[in-house]
């Protein structure tokens, strides 16, 4: 224990590794960074162990070409500023929780926004008491820019407001709230659907809107800011936030094609079986299973784009479709076949978001119908809400 101590006591801590590592956090808009280096173990400290030399440490510390940033020697200038790096060095000698400089971390906020670190921005706005405020304020320019038709801006701004969300009941203490689209994705397609259309994706225009809006920007209290505008300005908004989000959509769509295409083939084959089929519900299953094999998994492998034969429950399709396309979920459904349950496209040809989404052009311009032909023995549930085991590809 003393030879720990004497060791700390002999420990030079060098004032510009002090100075650039902070700027580095600020200049990231990385919170977490920002605050390792006032913890009681931070290589800052002098009475620490822990040193900016070693390897364990070398990521705190900025590359030359980040180093000769004019923005990131600003942020250093920054640091430097007497009152400001007094307040650092007292604050780094304090045996007891450090009291952080304010300045420092509402910069290292805006740098998060500008970054689109929106949790981590969330974290120094909360630590700074303006949350909510700042949440509003982004919220409000979205609205405003949205009622001026100027919808990218609208989409940064409610991206921004919507990621500021705070769970109070976190623990051991209050965080962001993190979208989790795999979860809220399975939330979709917990319940079976009945009939085809019960789907996500084939409900009507004004409900799935409000769906994407509320499972998209992961708050209802954001998606409902958005109810008053038109609905060609709502699907705009959707068009422009989907596409941000996931720079792969035009594959996916491809993707969702190629599904389409195959699941029609089969559509064709089941209703072959079915016309000679005794009727049967334990006949007509056995049947299927026999006859297609794990063939119908080819259908929701297309719709993700895995080349090889994935045999995947539905709810993996789901949880892995979420988190390629997170959009993707709302426009497919659950679907028997046989013994066999998988993930297929279903969605209204005629849905304006799905024709915004360019998804129109893979089942052509077939009027109010869903993706794939509504025909076959019916299916749906036997009245507990279990899939019936006759429900074709529809």
């Amino acid at each position: 224990m003393a030879r720990n101590s004497a060791v700390a006591e002999e420990k030079q801590v060098d004032p510009e590794d002090v100075a650039e590592s902070l700027a580095k956090a600020v200049y990231d808009g990385d919170i977490v960074n920002f605050r390792l280096l006032f913890n009681p173990f931070s290589p800052a400290r002098k009475t620490s162990p822990e040193s900016f030399d070693t390897d364990k440490y070398a990521y705190l510390l900025p590359s030359d070409e980040k180093a000769a940033d004019p923005v990131f020697q600003e942020i250093v200038a920054q640091v430097k500023e007497p009152s400001v790096w007094e307040h650092i060095q007292q604050e780094l000698e304090a045996n007891r929780p450090a009291r952080m400089p304010s300045s420092l971390v509402l910069k290292l906020a805006d740098r998060a926004v500008a970054r689109g670190k929106y949790t981590s921005a969330a974290q120094a706005y909360e630590q700074l008491r303006v949350r909510q405020r700042m949440r509003e304020e982004f919220l409000k320019i979205g609205d405003t820019a949205l009622d001026a038709g100027d919808v990218p801006l609208a989409v940064r701004a409610y991206r921004i407001g919507a990621g500021m969300e705070y769970n109070y009941a976190a623990f051991p203490e209050p965080l962001p709230v993190v979208p989790n689209y795999q979860t809220r994705a399975l939330i979709l397609h917990g319940d079976y659907p009945a009939r085809p259309e019960d789907a996500v994706g084939m409900q009507p225009a004004e409900s799935l809107v409000w769906t994407a809006l509320a499972y998209l920007l992961n708050s209802d209290e954001a998606a409902a800011r958005l109810e008053r505008q038109p609905m060609e300005r709502k699907v705009a908004f959707l068009d422009r936030l989907i596409r941000e989000m996931d720079p792969g959509w035009d594959a996916f769509v491809a993707q969702c094609g190629e599904a389409v295409r195959l699941a029609r083939k089969f559509n064709e084959r089941i209703q072959g079986i079915v016309r000679q089929s005794d009727g049967s519900p334990d006949g007509l299953a056995e049947e299927l299973s026999e006859q297609l094999g794990d063939d119908p998994r080819r259908i929701s492998n297309a719709l993700l784009g895995f080349s090889s034969n994935c045999e995947y429950d539905w709810w993996q399709y789901v949880k892995d479709l979420a988190y390629r396309h997170p959009a993707g979920v709302l426009f497919v459904a659950r679907q028997l076949v046989g013994n066999l349950e998988i993930v297929v496209p279903r969605f209204r040809s005629n849905s304006p978001l799905a024709d915004a989404l360019d998804l129109r052009a893979v089942v052509g311009a077939a009027g109010v119908t869903d993706a794939l032909p509504a025909e076959g023995t019916g299916g749906g549930d036997d009245g507990d809400g279990a899939p019936s085991e006759q429900d074709p590809i529809q």
